[in-house]
């Protein structure tokens, strides 16, 4: 027994010296350097396409914008988004061309405009990242692995397991090529109908391609290499190595966004003769699965089931950290790095976590660098500060942890039909009854109810950062708020004011004089599982009950949504538009009437048709901003707020938290390539990882030693049962 005790005590030593270890016993990265300059966040899809021609999803996009580089880029802090070279050497050169292509005037009319040509030339000197597609065989041109048999590759199960790779300089051919392959139509680019609108003959190049791959006998099955710099295209074409031109039809200033997303990066044509190797596609070797970019890092790993790796990028050309900003930026400690090399770090390691409650406490715990504010944490999060502003709660401040609050350039709100015999409309009796419902709908109580107050009421449809946008008292919604300028305030108008208006629509006390009985309205919504949207719905019915009206919520399948959005049979619906590009042409398109969903199938779900609105947005979409392109935007404003198409619904705030480790960053709702930016300190974050995941050991010390006195008594039992006995049995012979 006394064997046993020792036990007990060799054992709480034991636990007494796995304090001193510097190893903490929850971390989820056994296997790292916790001094290495890493960063660590997360993801929650697992990404379906890598490939810069087929994405168009922001969680694939946090990826690819860290790979692949564009010829622009948003600059980092500036606000409004302002485009900016990245791989351009200044910004691209436009010129404008008649029907006939002859030059002409900068300053030339719109309408003689038929052609407009974006000439971008290239840093000299770009190196893409190391990769087996660009191998040769010693002393010749031949390519070392674009003819791969099965067993070349028997043993290949990814990029990295060939033994050899190489690099080449990036040259304006590389765009080109990226370009034509978004004509290809074995690749369902999602963009291709959109560049129809833009780029010059690309409808025309899709189906040669098409011809081409037919006359290559091209199957599902077998797709073979097809060399796209072998087919000729007026839209897109090198000039020189570091030179390459795009023919865009008409005017459109909208096109130079583009030239920021990954669509319009480079595509080496090795990378795309390489992956059509079937025996790699077998094996799941795809550019899909790989990317191939000159950008500052590279993918490492690619586990999506379980972790994702970006490591800083050998070859990457380089770029320093921006030395201007906005006001205030200086005072947040964002540019006391400028001027340095980015990227700042060496790794980026995404982990996949599918529930926001695992996050959040491993980022309380330090081993997430960065995190949201979800509703499950909220409260844990923020407070409501005195002037009304959101501030972190003492507890997450005394661990040290920072808050950056940006708004969304988004906009969410409540459609009328337009087409619909009740709710639509353009006589003053139809206005006046959607701007009496839009006085009822309390937005700023939703706001708070179903967004913890995280946004606010929106004027118009468009959202702050976004040219045009005021927050001026004279761009507010008179038909929905009152505003007085001498004090300077802004306040919902009254219920009574909402009913006199109803009335004045012919519904007195919300009733329908044909019947006598309530005006009944219908909100189609897309079905969701969870209380929180029967609680939206129920509120959004109060909203009517207000003004007397029976609103009817007729909740379905995605579906069925859509083609009831198709055909024109619904009154009252609910949707939001996030910005593709920062241009209020990519809001007001809502609003156009040759844009109708039930006519063309297009975004303008609420089918409005002004026609002074349309004139006016035909002349400002092809306007570069100007003080005149602002007049005519308040304008249009003013018009479709008197016409109140939507219930003008609400702009959401976003919150981002990170780690006093962490060195100050700026949300950027238009960029996703800001990972370059980012900065940490692992010393410091180690250290706060220790003091924050000690193990508290007392408890177990304490139960070994309580344990340990409660075998005394055993102990001294069980000697007596086994000693005693033969010290009796001594004696009784000492006896005899």
């Amino acid at each position: 027994m006394l064997g046993k005790l020792q036990l007990v005590l060799i054992l709480s030593c034991m636990l007494l010296s796995q304090g001193c270890d510097k190893g903490m016993w929850n971390n989820p990265y056994p296997e790292s350097d916790a001094t290495e300059n890493a960063l660590y966040t997360s993801f929650t899809e697992r990404p379906k396409h890598l490939d810069p021609a087929i994405s168009y999803n922001a969680d694939e996009w946090i990826f690819i914008n860290q790979i692949y580089e564009p010829p622009l880029q948003y600059h980092y802090l500036k606000r409004p988004y302002t485009l900016v070279p990245l791989i351009a050497t200044q910004m691209p050169q436009i010129r404008y061309l008649d029907k006939n292509n002859v030059p002409l005037k900068e300053n030339a009319a719109i309408q003689d405009i038929a052609y407009s040509v974006y000439t971008i030339h290239i840093q000299p000197g770009v190196m893409y990242q190391q990769h087996p597609a660009f191998v040769k065989k010693e002393g010749t041109d031949e390519f070392l692995y674009h003819a791969l048999t099965k067993d070349d590759v028997k043993h290949k199960h990814s990029i990295l397991d060939f033994e050899k790779t190489a690099t080449r300089e990036l040259v304006a051919e590389d765009y080109v090529y990226q370009i034509k392959r978004l004509a290809d139509p074995t690749l369902n680019s999602p963009v291709l109908g959109l560049m129809e609108n833009y780029v010059v003959d690309i409808k025309a190049l899709s189906k040669t391609i098409k011809d081409k791959y037919a006359t290559l006998g091209a199957t599902p099955d077998e797709l073979p290499f097809l060399d796209l710099r072998d087919i000729p295209f007026e839209g897109a074409k090198a000039i020189d190595k570091y030179t390459y031109e795009i023919k865009v039809l008409g005017k459109s200033p909208q096109f130079m966004y583009w030239l920021a997303m990954p669509f319009y990066a480079p595509m080496p044509w090795e990378a795309i003769a390489f992956y059509s190797q079937k025996v790699l596609l077998e094996k799941n070797i795809s550019l899909d699965w790989y990317p191939v970019g000159t950008g500052p890092f590279t993918l490492s790993k690619n586990n999506p089931n379980l972790e994702m790796i970006l490591e800083k990028n050998p070859t990457f050309h380089g770029e320093t950290y921006p030395s201007e900003g906005e006001p205030g930026d200086e005072k947040l400690g964002l540019l006391k790095m400028a001027g340095k090399p980015i990227p700042f770090l060496d790794k980026i390691v995404f982990i996949l976590e599918k529930e926001s409650i695992p996050y959040w406490s491993k980022f309380l715990q330090g081993y997430y660098d960065q995190s949201g504010v979800s509703a499950e944490n909220y409260d844990q999060v923020l407070n409501a500060g005195a002037s009304g502003n959101m501030t972190l709660t003492k507890e997450l401040v005394d661990k040290g942890i920072r808050l950056s609050t940006s708004v969304q350039p988004s906009s969410f709100y409540w459609g009328f039909n337009m087409t619909d015999d009740v709710v639509g409309g353009y006589s003053a009796k139809q206005k006046k009854l959607r701007q009496a419902i839009s006085i009822a709908v309390d937005v700023e109580e939703y706001i708070n109810i179903f967004l913890n107050g995280n946004g606010f009421a929106a004027q118009g449809p468009l959202p702050p950062s976004i040219f045009g946008y005021s927050d001026d008292l004279d761009a507010k919604n008179p038909y929905v708020y009152d505003i007085n300028p001498k004090q300077n305030t802004v306040e919902r108008k009254s219920l009574l004011e909402a009913k006199k208006l109803l009335k004045e629509a012919g519904f007195p006390e919300g009733r329908d004089p044909k019947t006598g009985q309530p005006l009944v309205l219908y909100y189609d919504a897309i079905v969701t599982s969870g209380p929180e949207s029967q609680s939206q719905f129920s509120w959004f019915r109060k909203q009517f009950k207000k003004l007397g009206i029976e609103l009817v919520v007729r909740a379905t399948q995605y579906n069925r949504f859509q083609d009831k959005m198709h055909n024109g049979d619904f009154q009252i619906f609910f949707w939001g538009w996030n910005a593709d590009y920062p241009d209020p042409e990519n809001f007001f398109f809502l609003l156009y009437g040759k844009n109708s969903k039930i006519k063309i199938d297009g975004e303008n779900a609420s089918n409005y048709e002004n026609p002074t609105f349309d004139a006016l947005y035909e002349k400002m979409k092809s306007m570069d901003n100007t003080e005149e392109r602002a007049q005519i935007i308040s304008k249009m404003i003013k018009i479709a707020q008197e016409d109140a198409p939507w219930i003008w619904g609400f702009h959401p705030k976003i919150y981002a938290l990170r780690q006093g480790w962490v060195a100050p960053f700026k949300p950027n709702a238009m960029s996703r390539n800001t990972l370059k930016y980012m900065a940490i300190s692992p010393s410091l974050r180690d250290k706060q990882r220790k003091a924050w995941n000690s193990p508290i050991l007392w408890p177990l010390l304490l139960i070994g030693l309580t344990g340990a006195v409660f075998c005394i008594p055993a102990c001294i039992g069980y000697w007596r049962k086994v000693h005693q006995p033969l010290v009796l049995k001594k004696a009784k012979a000492l006896k005899e």
